[in-house]
Formats: structure tokens, C-alpha cells, sequence
């Protein structure tokens, strides 16, 4: 198996195809749009779902089968796997003009694959096991949907906010201070509704960060 480096992408008005119209399709350009893609989705015909996101404009639908060119301008590509015949095809014109592309489900013709995500808030947490166990990563996204820690995504836009105010004070409280700040009080504070005064209590303690020790010559 190849070693993937992982990363998250800016696709904000970037041009993005799927080919094909099925669920996988649909729930690919949803994923899309909510990147702020330009989704274009080519398949003769598609879910309901793909018809409701075309009459609303947040997809351009081209009814038609996937033709050699039809990769042109693209940043990435999404294609279904329901016809090897099409998505080899696709995948030769991918990496012929140096497009990101994900087969889905077929590891060998990808140049990225999807992991299992899962969001809260502003935060989302990302989980691959490399394409050898799709199964093993969709279990693991369960137990993370469940777990006490994603209490601490909820929080997210306030750290940013606080960390935004220190900023311009010029304070820059090193990573390990930060840590001993966000105590189970800070977290207590919050999720009872006091968010204003978690968060002056975060920005006092912040304040109050030790200068660093200098070590001697």
C-alpha cells in the first residue's frame, strides 16, 4: 500500500466533475458544495437528490455519458465505480492532465482517497486507514462521534477569538501554557452557558503565562 501524506484541501471556487449519478455521487457533491466547490456532476441521468441540487443551482448537471476532454480546467475529479470501462478511461485522462482524482472504492486508481470524517463545529477529524479497511475507519469514526473529547470542538470559536484578542496584545503564550489553560473548569464554565466567562477566564489565565526559562550557557 502506497504511504499517503495527509491534507486538507481549499476548494473554494474551484472546479471540481463527478462522473456518475448515483448515491455515492450525490453524496460526493454534497461534500463539494459545502467546500465551496464549482461542482459540475456529468452522467446521463442522476438521484433526485443531484436533480434538487441542480434546480437549486448548486450544481451544474451535464446530461450526458463522460467523454475524453471533458477533464479540462479541472482541479479534481470524483468518479462512481459502476462502469470500468468509464472510470479507467477517466483515470488515464486524470493523470494525463495532473488532476487529483478518487476512484471511489478502487484504491489503485486514485491519487487521493476520502477519509472517514467526522465534524463538529469548526473542527473535523479526519480518519484513514490507508484503503485497508474502510469498515475498520467508519468504526472508528463512530467511537470518536461518541466520545467526551469532541466537547472541546464545541469551544473552538471562542479559542480562536481569544486566541485572535492575545494577537494583538502582542502576548504569544507557548502551546504548552495553552494546554494547562484549558482545564475541565474552562470546559465546565462553557458548556453550562457561562461562555462569556469561560472566556475571560481563558484570556486571564493566557495573560498570566510564565516567561520562558533561559537555560544557562
Amino acid at each position: 500500500m502506497p504511504a499517503y501524506y495527509p491534507v486538507y484541501l481549499n476548494l473554494n471556487s474551484r472546479r471540481c466533475v463527478i462522473i456518475g449519478g448515483g448515491h455515492e455521487a450525490e453524496r460526493k457533491a454534497h461534500e463539494l458544495v459545502e467546500c465551496g466547490a464549482s461542482v459540475t456532476v456529468i452522467s446521463p441521468e442522476v438521484s433526485d437528490g443531484l436533480k434538487a441540487l441542480a434546480a437549486q443551482g448548486a450544481v451544474d448537471w451535464v446530461q450526458k455519458a463522460y467523454e475524453p476532454g471533458d477533464l479540462e480546467g479541472v482541479f479534481l475529479a470524483i468518479a462512481e465505480n459502476d462502469k470500468p470501462d468509464v472510470y479507467k478511461e477517466v483515470a488515464w485522462e486524470a493523470q494525463r492532465r495532473g488532476i487529483l482524482l478518487n476512484v471511489v472504492d478502487v484504491t489503485n486508481l486514485c491519487t487521493f482517497i476520502a477519509p472517514a470524517v467526522v465534524k463538529r463545529g469548526e473542527v473535523t477529524v479526519a480518519i484513514s486507514t490507508g484503503g485497508l479497511s474502510p469498515a475498520l475507519a467508519r468504526r472508528l469514526r463512530e467511537e470518536i462521534q461518541e466520545s467526551p473529547a469532541l466537547l472541546w470542538a464545541d469551544m473552538a470559536v471562542m479559542l480562536g477569538e481569544v486566541r485572535q484578542d492575545l494577537r494583538g496584545t502582542g502576548i504569544k503564550p507557548n502551546p504548552t501554557w495553552w494546554q494547562h489553560c484549558m482545564d475541565e473548569e474552562l470546559l465546565a464554565l462553557y458548556h453550562s452557558g457561562q461562555m462569556q466567562e469561560a472566556k475571560e477566564r481563558l484570556r486571564r489565565m493566557l495573560e498570566q503565562a510564565p516567561e520562558p526559562v533561559q537555560e544557562k550557557a
